[in-house]
């Protein structure tokens, strides 16, 4: 693993700021007071409440712990401990690709600017610096999960994976699907603790676009780290599922909210590796006595618990959101890791504004789905006669990676172009994944 905390500071950022009287530089994630003021200043950014001492305490404690790359962006001239005016945090993460395989990815969060410093060029400097310091680790591709859609664009991201959260009203529910040999059993959460990683871990390589999960975010999904004052923490449930081998195979967490009839299940987590255990901790859910509601945020916009209900009126998607962003920074890299669902040969010219992926590639996919990439150079001409030739932006690569959009509907607005007749087509056929791309996480 490669010490990212380590990498220097991109030069072309930090002289970008420094033309601006700001000074872009990493946090010492050894130092307690530093990485506090930090975290006070990434809570601002998204309008969070104020950080509590066992709250930065503890977080403090975990990124003295980590490998994580924690920058900011200070006012000239700076105390260690100030406050910075804008906030990014960055590490290296598995993302599931279509295949089951991961490939590591650079993962960033916590992109703030403080409202005193908008419209510096302090965005533009944290995000190319990321890429470029991304590229310097070896990363083939970055990825984010955003509260805004209309930011990351610019940068060469394209959303990836979509989410959606579900409202199920219980009322006169039944369950008519498959009733599954194995028991949900109760477990406490600091025992899941120690379960629910493995079980993740088998159960991410069946949907692309999920990423692995560190201890911190495991401590928080269980609720077991200090919350922020607006996360409500307590009585949290958890159940694991073993199937009739008694191999645990699934588990879900949960809280309740009101009383009694009036009562809101928040489903928090669930997780299966199995068929059999996605029905049978759905069905314990739906069947749950006193409760009339089920809040299950950031499931699969494709959820087979619709089919296996009564009534799939009473499962209501309240909105469809992208969830994950890819940015491609190694085009052969990228499209080697993945398994492709129909063999051809493509020839692929990528628009990239700031040039990490921009060129012409030959994709060509074996029967077997496994691909190989060659770069072509400007004066090269691919000549074969069954190739696809298609145009596009690196953004809309990342979209199509994981198999969730559609090319034919990019090609009809205009923002892929197709040489071959059915171009689009055949992108659609080998690009699709069985499973819709799904990430369950935020990060």
């Amino acid at each position: 693993m490669t010490e990212v905390n380590r990498i220097p500071i991109d030069p072309h950022s930090h002289a970008a700021l420094a033309a601006n009287d700001l000074e872009l530089g990493l946090v010492d994630t050894s130092n307690t007071a530093a990485i506090s003021a930090w975290l006070r200043s990434d809570a601002r950014g998204f309008h969070s409440p104020e950080p509590s001492a066992e709250y930065l305490a503890d977080r403090a404690g975990e990124f003295a712990q980590s490998n994580d790359r924690v920058t900011g962006v200070w006012d000239r001239p700076a105390d260690e401990d100030a406050e910075p005016v804008a906030t990014i945090w960055s590490w290296e993460m598995g993302l599931t690709v279509p295949g089951g395989e991961s490939i590591d990815a650079w993962a960033i969060s916590s992109v703030t600017v403080a409202p005193t410093h908008r419209r510096r060029g302090i965005a533009r400097a944290l995000l190319t610096a990321e890429l470029r310091t991304a590229r310097l680790a070896g990363s083939a591709l970055a990825m984010l999960t955003v509260t805004e859609a209309t930011i990351y664009g610019r940068y060469g991201f394209g959303p990836a994976a979509w989410q959606a959260p579900y409202t199920i009203d219980t009322k006169g529910l039944r369950w008519i699907g498959p009733v599954p040999d194995g028991r949900v059993k109760f477990v406490s959460p600091s025992d899941l603790f120690t379960i629910a990683p493995d079980v993740f871990n088998r159960a991410r390589t069946r949907a692309p676009g999920e990423t692995d999960r560190r201890g911190d975010t495991w401590k928080r999904i269980l609720g077991l780290a200090p919350s922020v004052p607006s996360e409500d923490t307590h009585d949290i449930r958890a159940v694991l599922y073993r199937d009739a081998e008694q191999r645990v195979q699934g588990y879900a967490v949960y809280r309740f909210e009101g009383h009694e009839e009036n009562s809101v299940l928040h489903l928090i987590d669930v997780c299966s590796v199995t068929d059999d255990a996605y029905s049978a901790l759905w069905r314990f859910l739906v069947e749950m006595d006193l409760t009339n509601t089920i809040s299950a945020p950031r499931r699969n916009v494709i959820e087979p618990v619709i089919w296996q209900v009564n009534n799939p009126r009473a499962i209501r998607k309240t909105d469809q959101r992208d969830q994950l962003w890819l940015r491609i920074l190694d085009v052969p890299r990228v499209l080697s890791a993945r398994t492709y669902a129909a063999p051809g040969i493509f020839v692929i010219t990528l628009h990239d504004e700031l040039e990490f992926a921009h060129g012409q590639y030959v994709l060509e996919i074996s029967p077997t789905g496994h691909a190989s990439v060659t770069v072509l150079s400007p004066s090269s001409v691919h000549q074969q006669a069954d190739a696809v030739t298609v145009t596009l932006t690196v953004n809309d690569l990342a979209s199509l990676y994981l198999g969730g959009a559609s090319a034919v509907a990019l090609a009809g607005s205009g923002r892929l172009t197709g040489m071959t007749p059915d171009a689009a087509q055949a992108l659609d056929r080998s690009f699709a994944s069985p499973h819709s791309p799904h990430l369950s996480t935020w990060f």
